[in-house]
């Protein structure tokens, strides 16, 4: 069975705190990278385009890790494992709604031409560290 996210691990991902996720270079090396966070209540979402490192990366191995920490307290800290799923359905609005969230504007102004956004959904396998 999967474990599940807390309330408190559900309120920390819908605050505008920073993740990282960890991904597994072609190599076998570590890669980390900054992201935004999101959750529907039962995964751990994030948005990305497709062909960047962490996408190319996923598709090969869809094993990563997770760590989100409170920037106001490093205590608060949900640490997770898990496979992602990448769907495109709601890509466009999901990557708007982050921006509403992170910059607090409408639409997503960083995109690039031709680029086709995509949401990473993190099934988790385990919950290493809870808030």
């Amino acid at each position: 069975m999967a474990p599940q996210l807390s309330g408190d691990e559900i309120a920390l991902l819908r605050e505008t705190q920073i993740g990282h996720l960890a991904t597994i270079n072609p190599d076998g090396t570590p890669q980390v990278t900054p992201i935004w966070v999101d959750t529907d209540g039962e995964c751990i979402l994030f948005n990305t385009a497709k062909g960047r490192v962490k996408h190319r990366n996923i598709l090969a191995n869809p094993h990563v890790a997770i760590s989100v920490t409170d920037h106001n307290d490093p205590y608060r800290t949900c640490i997770a494992q898990g496979t992602v799923e990448f769907v495109e359905e709601g890509a466009e609005d999901h990557i708007d709604k982050l921006a509403k969230k992170y910059l607090g504007i409408d639409k997503y102004q960083r995109q690039q031409l031709g680029e086709q956004r995509i949401i990473g959904r993190i099934h988790l396998t385990r919950i290493v560290r809870r808030v």
